[in-house]
């Protein structure tokens, strides 16, 4: 099955930026090939642009079509978007497939893609809904095995790679979520260290990251109570500017590292830095960016 290639052109409704600058005087990625999954927006966004502008050729794998494709045609044109349900082995495999087609390799793979689940309700264990956990570990925990067997299966004959996985806070400690991210956080959190062990052997590096909060339109509508004035303030599922200050507020408030506000550019800076050969000895390795919050307290009440 080809992929899914979304053209150059502008999306009624949804302003198209122009292409970005992406001539940095120390171009860290220069000449890589990099997916990111989950990448249309939020941190997946963020890193995007990041590892565009640092030289790599960056293919954007998403379920939002339009967000995806307008991204794409904002950067250079070696930015392209591929449809892809990081739940489906078939999806997983066209989008790795099609990367080596058009690049001729793969360098680096950000599973990224993830959901949080209902962060507000059937917060006790005897309110557990399996529904509910299957979704949350079926993205998060499957998307991202499936991610890293068909990097790895292209990345093995060139014994070289690295491949970067989204977990949490919520995978280091409890307390910090709903049952069922939390577990399909630890989850990311040992595949990263049993996957780093194997693919060591044959020069690939797996890392993952564990983010604090960050006020990503994806947490913003977890917590979000959908009454007609937030729904006003939503556009293109994108939260207003006040609903973002409202949730970067609430996160300071949680933290430990006070005049500081970890914003999704914040995520990308730490996974490019793991991308590239500065880290070219860090393997199996949880790289937490929280602001000092899972070794400040115990709980927090999340």
């Amino acid at each position: 099955m080809p992929a899914q290639v979304i053209p150059e052109k502008t999306f009624q409704g949804i302003h198209v930026l122009g292409r970005e600058n992406i001539s940095p005087s120390h171009k860290r990625l220069e000449g890589k090939i990099a997916i990111v999954t989950g990448g249309a927006k939020g941190i997946g966004e963020a890193t995007v642009r990041l590892f565009a502008r640092h030289g790599a050729k960056v293919v954007i794998a998403d379920v939002e079509d339009t967000l995806g494709a307008v991204l794409a045609n904002s950067l250079a044109s070696s930015v392209t978007y591929v449809h892809c349900d990081v739940t489906l082995e078939e999806d997983i495999e066209n989008l790795i497939e099609s990367t080596i087609s058009r690049y001729g390799r793969l360098d680096i793979l950000f599973n990224n893609a993830g959901v949080l689940g209902n962060q507000s309700k059937h917060k006790s264990i005897v309110d557990f809904d399996v529904d509910e956990f299957d979704r949350v570990m079926r993205v998060n925990v499957r998307g991202t095995a499936l991610g890293i067997k068909h990097a790895a299966r292209v990345m093995i004959p060139r014994g070289a790679g690295c491949i970067i996985s989204t977990a949490s806070v919520a995978g280091v400690m409890g307390g910090l979520g709903p049952h069922g991210y939390t577990a399909s956080k630890h989850a990311i959190v040992g595949l990263t260290k049993n996957t780093a062990c194997e693919l060591g052997g044959y020069g690939i590096r797996v890392n993952c990251i564990s983010p604090f909060g960050v006020a990503t339109s994806m947490l913003v509508n977890a917590w979000r109570s959908n009454d007609e004035e937030e729904e006003e303030c939503m556009r293109f599922g994108t939260p207003c500017e006040q609903e973002i200050e409202k949730m970067e507020e609430f996160v300071r408030g949680l933290g430990n590292l006070k005049g500081s506000t970890l914003r999704a550019k914040d995520i990308a800076e730490a996974a490019l830095y793991l991308a590239s050969d500065e880290s070219k000895y860090v393997s199996g390795h949880n790289l937490v960016v929280d602001g000092g919050v899972t070794i400040s307290r115990n709980c927090i009440g999340l």
